[in-house]
């Protein structure tokens, strides 16, 4: 497979983030990937607050360092006209530009949507936001765990007595990748007809979207999905199952076929199949409890590894319930050759590679930059003279 950079389906176009946290930084980085230029920009003084988050990767975020390969670092207090004057002009040149700041910030900056586009009609700007630039929560604060639990997300996670968080960033995740995909649509557009466009990519809006299932079964059935901690609210058996060396399998059944050669080839009771009290699943939902202690009679005898067996073996779909360090050294992970080195400021790390392989190009997988690191070089490219980039700095601009 060829990793030469002109493969690459964005190769030659520019992004300018003004972004921070999780969302933006994502969306800007599965541009770089695929062959973008992509500038960050940053406070001077201690830029995207996400480098804080921890010092898990010798001393970088594991935030930060996950969603800032690929990409320039520079700086500019855009508090300060002489630091404006430098993005107008960065923007001048960009293809995309991307922003999650506040409510109303860019804005008062001078970088609206509405602005930039009336000076650069070909630009694709792509706001994130909360909850939107309108209606009552339009300046509402939105960070990720305040999206799921605005969205219901929480009310259908977790065990019947306790609602509970998705353990990933749910919401910053799938804003990001709905501002990705809204953002390559919009190139894809601009190739035909020469226009920008204007995106707007709601937290809350791609949360609903995501939880629109339950959304839709509570408004037309009347009856809101049960929390059912590891286990499907409605599909028995579909969960997690322990095993006797204190090991978890999580296994599901989509349909009887399968359900009566669940009975004999994994559990060793064919009757089971038979019997007219577990022989649909509606039947096994309401016995659950029941079911439960049936399953658990078998799999308390055997381990994880042998219920797996069996379970492969009758082509039933498991898998492992893994901790972080077992999908770190998971064997299709390596078998595939999925992960890469890419450098950071600390040093140089082991990253996973984009989920979608095309066949004739392999993915960017350049280093994750230091603050300021590309600052004084960009300024230059924009026609600043060292002279002028000094005065920048000893102000305190850039």
């Amino acid at each position: 497979m060829s990793a030469s950079p002109e493969r690459r389906p964005l190769a030659g176009i520019t992004v300018v983030s003004l972004e921070q946290a999780v969302a933006a930084p994502f969306a800007a980085r599965q541009l770089g990937d695929l062959g973008a230029r992509v500038i960050k920009v940053e406070r001077p003084d201690g830029g995207d607050f996400a480098r804080g988050y921890d010092k898990a990767v010798d001393g970088q975020s594991a935030y930060f360092v996950w969603l800032n390969r690929n990409k320039e670092s520079l700086s500019l207090d855009l508090k300060q006209e002489a630091a404006r004057e430098a993005l107008h002009r960065l923007v001048e040149r960009a293809d995309v530009f991307i922003q999650n700041l506040a409510p109303g910030a860019v804005e008062r900056l001078g970088f609206g949507a509405a602005t930039l586009r009336a000076k650069h009609p070909r630009l694709v700007t792509c706001d994130i936001s909360g909850y939107g630039a309108t209606g009552p929560y339009a300046e509402k604060k939105a960070y990720d765990l305040l999206i799921q639990s605005e969205s219901g997300v929480l009310s259908v996670t977790g065990t019947p007595d306790t609602p509970c968080k998705v353990g990933v960033s749910i919401a910053d995740i799938a804003t990001g990748m709905h501002a990705y995909s809204a953002i390559l649509a919009a190139l894809y557009r601009r190739e035909r007809d020469g226009s920008g466009a204007h995106v707007e990519v709601p937290m809350f809006d791609c949360l609903v979207e995501w939880n629109s299932h339950p959304v839709y079964y509570t408004q037309y059935s009347g009856n809101a999905p049960r929390r059912s901690g590891p286990d499907h609210a409605t599909i028995v058996p579909y969960g997690k199952f322990d095993c006797a060396d204190g090991r978890s399998v999580m296994l599901g059944l989509q349909n009887e076929r399968e359900w009566a050669v669940f009975c004999d080839r994994v559990l060793g009771m064919p009757e089971l199949a038979r019997d007219s009290r577990y022989d649909s699943n509606t039947k096994r939902t309401e016995r659950r409890a029941e079911m439960m202690q049936v399953f658990q009679s078998v799999f308390s005898r055997i381990t994880a590894a042998e219920l797996v067996a069996r379970l492969d073996a009758a082509g039933i779909a498991n898998g492992r319930l893994n901790t972080p360090a077992d999908v770190w050294a998971h064997p299709q992970l390596a078998a595939r050759d999925r992960w890469r080195e890419v450098g950071h400021p600390g040093g140089t790390m082991q990253a996973v590679l984009p989920p979608a392989a095309f066949d004739d190009f392999e993915a960017a997988m350049a280093p994750v930059p230091a603050l300021a690191e590309h600052t004084d070089r960009i300024l230059s490219e924009l026609g600043y003279s060292a002279e002028s980039i000094r005065s920048l700095h000893e102000s305190r601009a850039a």
